[in-house]
């Protein structure tokens, strides 16, 4: 039985409707405070300024200050200006520095060190009293994610769960149905969105029928080989809330990285090691000489730069359910703004479905905005991919990890070994190698304490 390793819900009225938007991207006057808290607010001749943290491609942080001028537009009292980093990690420097702005991004797989530092301000009351909708306008699953001891710390922005990208003229699925191969079905409007392992393993080999590209190649990482533990069953660590140790030697892990490792390891489907110092994988997908690939929502912009290329997406393979991973990123106020109900009104006009359609036309984003992800605007028919849907319905099986503060050192432990299951073209005996994993990350996640001398 999966294990939805999200964080606990938070509990929050239920009030009606967003701010009012206009469909063009543009905002009407943002929403007055209606907040209680004693924090100064400006008078009627006084202009409040506040500062947004961002990261992201140079085209989402163009998008970013169009959100940022359509607020300053809209109000004479309140005036945004957008700070901007590289990526998640440089906001997380900024911010445990004591340098966040009053409205900053933020990754959750970063919200153990901010919730550690006591960097943010709980935000569901505050946007609750903004009319901002928790119920069916926005991912369920993503805005638990950022609940820690019933409070939400910051409002889910955006999502972004692992798929598997195919060349569709490399894996053409009338033509292997029409050869009796194993496909994937189709949903009621003719959609392949979901498969199986064995349907995932017949379109590799389909596609290296002609010898001129290689199946697929799956990341040898943690990260990359978790859709299919989590999905046969398995599990990654030995504890949802505080684990001790990875879980790979669990019987129900060895038996879903057994059946997927033995698609993931043939050489004959995927790329050698001497192909892939000379191209990464990616660039091998990009030249139409790899058929099949994992990633997020941000490889769509590039990959539809590729005027040859034609490509779409379809679910992780099911081993026994759906699953997968990925990660989800969220606007936090901060805990030391002095205007906690002007951070709050830009943070609810942030989250409106005006907002969010500025930034998912990017499309490097799968919008936290139900509304807007369930909109042309995120789907884009007639653009590649035609089923980005599919991003939609994976985040319903995605698996949101334990609040871990020594998440890099865990993977550089256990890296290199998680590597070799998938690289090392030796024999394999897995459940060995998968105890050894398990024995690596102890050293992480349940350090012994060092034992005291005695006293003399």
């Amino acid at each position: 039985m999966l294990r939805r390793l999200a964080a606990a819900a938070t509990a929050m009225t239920l009030c009606a409707g967003l701010a009012a938007c206009s469909d063009d991207g543009g905002s009407t006057e943002p929403p007055p405070s209606s907040a209680t808290t004693d924090t100064p607010t400006a008078t009627p001749n006084e202009v409040t300024r506040l500062t947004f943290g961002a990261y992201g491609s140079a085209d989402e942080l163009e998008a970013f200050q169009r959100v940022v001028d359509a607020f300053n537009v809209g109000s004479t009292t309140r005036k945004v200006e957008l700070v901007t980093w590289p990526d998640h990690e440089a906001a997380l420097e900024a911010v445990l520095a004591g340098d966040a702005p009053d409205v900053f991004m933020a990754s959750r797989r970063d919200l153990a060190h901010l919730t550690e530092a006591e960097a943010t301000q709980p935000v569901s009351l505050l946007l609750d009293e903004r009319g901002v909708d928790f119920g069916d306008r926005y991912s369920r699953d993503a805005v638990d994610a950022f609940g820690v001891d019933g409070d939400l710390q910051c409002m889910a922005y955006s999502v972004s769960p692992m798929v598997i990208y195919y060349n569709d003229e490399l894996i053409d699925f009338d033509k292997m149905e029409r050869r009796g191969l194993d496909v994937p079905g189709e949903d009621t409007l003719g959609a392949r969105t979901r498969w199986n392992l064995a349907e995932f393993a017949a379109a590799a080999q389909f596609a290296t029928r002609r010898g001129k590209a290689d199946g697929v190649w799956i990341e040898p990482t943690l990260q990359g080989l978790a859709p299919f533990i989590y999905s046969g069953g398995g599990k990654i660590f030995d504890d949802d809330d505080e684990p001790t140790s990875l879980a790979l030697s669990d019987e129900a892990t060895v038996d879903a990285l057994d059946r997927t490792l033995a698609i993931l390891r043939d050489s004959a489907l995927t790329p050698s090691p001497s192909e892939l110092e000379e191209s990464s994988a990616l660039q091998r997908f990009r030249q139409g000489k790899l058929a099949m690939i994992a990633g997020f929502r941000d490889l769509v912009p590039d990959l539809r730069q590729r005027a040859e290329l034609s490509f779409d997406t379809i679910a992780m393979p099911t081993l026994e359910e759906s699953a997968t991973v990925g990660d989800i990123d969220g606007l936090c106020i901060s805990a030391d703004t002095e205007h906690v109900n002007e951070a709050a009104d830009f943070l609810a006009y942030a989250v409106s479905d005006s907002a969010i359609e500025t930034v998912t036309r990017t499309g490097y984003i799968v919008p936290a905005n139900t509304e807007v992800a369930g909109s042309e605007v995120f789907l884009g028919p007639g653009r590649q991919p035609l089923t980005s849907k599919v991003f939609n319905s994976a985040i319903r099986g995605m698996v949101v990890p334990p609040l871990l503060d020594n998440g890099p050192e865990l993977l550089d432990a256990v890296g290199p070994q998680i590597d070799d299951l998938v690289t090392d073209p030796g024999v394999l005996d897995l459940e060995q190698a998968t105890e050894e994993i398990d024995e690596s990350s102890k050293a992480v996640l349940s350090p012994e304490e060092p034992s005291e001398s005695p006293s003399e």
